[in-house]
């Protein structure tokens, strides 16, 4: 079994997301952008072996914490998002000057990701979608056998993701809901970047933004 532990962090409220497998205690984070003390007694209490962390874009509220916490935990390495998301990543100091987050490092991941590929956490596999519009890099983390989605800030329970950014694009957003994140089944339950949990059914029935 796949288990799923959201811890909000950063005053932004971020829904940063511990996984783990049951099996072999392998675990990831997936958008770590701060509180790393909360995100780490998470881990210990649960003698997790995190073996790497998952970004969804580059904003500062989920990218922030993400090199600290990789060594934290030895080194282990950063994957995603898209390459397209290099300037917001590259951006974070000035990010972190905008929105009072203090001092934060630019940084790059370990490795890009994109449309198709695959992220393994002991054994079960989360399978990559590149859906941009709200950044020109987000991708989004499907467990197809768990039915679970991290959408970071592509959908919210009853919203959707700005597109006021920079290089945000409201109709590519719309399209990359619609055609990517909708087809995978209205059972599919999704923990977004802020807010509670939904599914995508109630989100395709009742989502304003989306009718």
């Amino acid at each position: 079994m796949l288990h799923v532990l959201v811890i909000p962090v950063t005053p932004f409220e971020q829904n940063c997301s511990l996984l783990w497998c049951d099996r072999t205690g392998e675990a990831a984070v997936i958008d770590p952008g701060g509180d790393l003390e909360r995100i780490e007694e998470a881990i210990r209490t649960r003698n997790l072996n995190v073996r790497q962390i998952l970004l969804t874009h580059g904003h500062i509220d989920h990218a922030a914490g993400a090199p600290e916490l990789a060594r934290r935990l030895g080194g282990i390495p950063i994957l995603g998002p898209q390459e397209e998301e290099r300037f917001w990543l590259q951006a974070l100091p000035e990010q972190a000057r905008t929105f009072g987050f203090g001092k934060v490092e630019a940084f790059l991941p370990d490795r890009w990701l994109e449309e198709g590929d695959t992220v393994s956490i002991g054994e079960h596999t989360l399978e990559v979608l590149h859906v941009p519009g709200h950044t020109p890099g987000h991708v989004v983390y499907f467990a197809p056998d768990e039915r679970l989605a991290f959408v970071g800030d592509v959908l919210f329970a009853g919203s959707i993701g700005r597109t006021d950014f920079p290089r945000g694009d409201h109709r590519q957003l719309i399209s990359g809901i619609l055609a990517k994140l909708l087809p995978l089944g209205d059972d599919v339950r999704f923990v977004p970047g802020h807010g509670p949990m939904s599914t995508f059914g109630e989100e395709r029935l009742n989502n304003p933004f989306l009718v």
